[in-house]
C-alpha cells in the first residue's frame, strides 16, 4: 500500500536497454529513501531495465517511441502524470525530457533534467550538431534545474548556450556489488580466458561513441608484438557485426573472445586485468567507474568526465582518441609492468571510494528533490 505522504518522482529514461543512463536510474530508484520518496519510472522502449524494475516492484510504464519531441505521446505521458499524482519530473537524457517537458509544464510540475552526455558531439555534421545544440538550449531553459554528471558537461552547456540553473552530481557506484574482495563466480573458463595471459576487457555497447574499430586495430598491433595478451569484448550494439568483421579481416579473431551483453558485470570485471575505453565522447562513463571499483587497471581516452576521474599515470593511462598505436603501446607497457598495473589499479579503487560512491549520488539527488519541491511550493 502506497504512502500518500511520500514525494512522487517520475523518473523518465529514453529506453529499456541497459546503458549508462539506465544503470544510473536503476541505482537511483533502487536506493532512494522509500519512506520519503516514491519513484515511478517511465521508459520510451521496453527492455531488460524495465523487467528489472518490475522485479524490484517499482511502478514502471512504457510509452513506445524512438523519436524526440513526439507529440503523439504527450497525452499518454500526461495521463500517467495525472493518475500517479506526480510531484516532480526527473528526466534523464534529451529524448526523455523532450517527450515529457510539455505534459509536465501543462501540469505545473517542477522539472529536473539530468544530462548523461549532451546530444551534440564532434562526429556530427555542422547542421545536425547546431540543431541538437539549439534543442538542448531550449530544454535547459525550460527546466527548474539541469544536472550534469561531469564538470566538463556543465562547462559545455554554460559556454555554448549560457545554461542557467545547473549543478554537477557525479555518478555513484554500488561499492557492495562492485567489491573486488567479495566472493563471486569465476567466469574465466566461460569467457574463454586462458591461464597465464594478461586479459584486456572491452565491456561496452558497441557504437560509434565507444569506437570499437580503434580497439580492434590496437589488438592487431599488440598481436604482432606479443603472444601473451588476450582480449574479451562483451556487449551488443549497432556496430557489433562490423567490429567482428574487422577482427576477422585483420586476423585477430583468434585473440578476441566476443560475448553478448551480460548482467553479471562485476564477475566479468573480476576476470580481466586491464579495462579499455577508447570513447570519442562521454558524460561520465559508469562502466569506467565500475571497473575502477573492481580495482582494474584503466586505459582510456581523455574525454569529458573520463579525464576528471582518471589522471594519466596516477590512477590509469590516457591516450589520444582514435590513436590505436598509442592504445596498443599502453596495453603492452602495462602487460610488461605488473607493478605499475597494481599501483594504478589501487589508486583507481581509492578514487572511486572517495568520490563516486552510490550513497553520495543518491543523497545529492534526494536533497535536490526536497529543495526543488520546497521552492515550487513557496513560489
Amino acid at each position: 500500500m502506497r504512502n500518500k505522504n511520500r514525494i512522487k518522482i517520475l523518473e523518465t529514461i529514453r529506453q529499456g536497454q541497459i546503458g549508462g543512463g539506465e544503470s544510473h536510474v536503476l541505482d537511483l530508484v533502487s536506493n532512494i529513501n522509500r519512506d520519503e520518496f516514491e519513484p515511478i519510472v517511465l521508459s520510451f522502449t521496453d527492455g531488460p531495465m524495465v523487467e528489472r524494475l518490475k522485479e524490484l516492484k517499482i511502478a514502471t510504464y512504457v510509452v513506445e517511441t524512438l523519436k524526440p519531441f513526439n507529440i503523439s505521446t504527450f497525452n499518454n505521458v500526461q495521463a500517467i502524470m495525472r493518475s500517479e499524482k506526480i510531484d516532480i519530473l526527473h528526466a534523464h537524457g534529451t529524448r526523455a525530457l523532450s517527450n515529457t517537458l510539455f505534459p509536465a509544464k501543462s501540469l505545473h510540475l517542477p522539472i529536473i533534467y539530468t544530462v548523461h552526455g549532451w546530444s551534440f558531439h564532434q562526429d556530427q555534421k555542422f547542421p545536425v550538431k547546431k540543431v541538437r545544440e539549439l534543442s538542448e538550449k531550449f530544454l535547459t531553459s525550460n527546466v527548474d534545474l539541469t544536472i550534469s554528471v561531469s564538470n566538463s558537461n556543465q562547462k559545455d552547456g554554460i559556454d555554448r548556450f549560457n545554461m542557467q540553473r545547473s549543478k554537477v552530481v557525479n555518478y555513484g557506484v554500488d561499492l557492495m556489488r562492485f567489491n573486488p574482495n567479495r566472493p563471486m563466480k569465476d567466469l574465466r573458463n566461460e569467457l574463454g580466458i586462458e591461464d597465464g595471459k594478461t586479459t584486456v576487457g572491452f565491456v561496452v555497447r558497441m557504437t560509434t561513441q565507444k569506437d570499437p574499430f580503434t580497439m580492434v586495430r590496437a589488438v592487431s598491433y599488440v598481436k604482432k608484438l606479443c603472444k601473451d595478451i588476450q582480449f574479451v569484448f562483451v556487449g551488443d550494439g549497432d556496430l557489433k557485426q562490423q567490429t567482428m568483421d574487422l577482427a576477422k579481416e585483420l586476423d585477430v579473431d583468434d585473440v578476441i573472445r566476443f560475448h553478448n551483453f551480460r548482467q553479471d558485470i562485476p564477475e566479468v570485471l573480476k576476470a580481466i586485468d586491464i579495462y579499455c575505453l577508447p570513447s570519442l565522447w562521454e558524460g561520465l562513463p559508469i562502466g569506467l567507474l565500475e571497473a575502477m571499483a573492481m580495482q582494474k587497471t584503466i586505459v582510456a581516452t581523455p574525454v569529458d568526465g573520463t579525464k576528471e576521474a582518471i589522471k594519466n599515470d596516477f590512477n590509469g593511462v590516457l591516450f589520444p582518441c582514435e590513436d590505436h598505436e598509442q592504445l596498443a603501446l599502453s596495453i603492452l607497457r602495462l602487460h610488461f609492468n605488473p607493478a605499475l598495473r597494481e599501483k594504478l589499479s589501487q589508486r583507481a579503487y581509492e578514487t572511486v571510494r572517495k568520490n563516486y560512491d552510490l550513497r553520495m549520488m543518491v543523497a545529492n539527488n534526494e536533497d535536490i528533490y526536497r529543495r526543488i519541491l520546497q521552492k515550487k511550493m513557496i513560489a
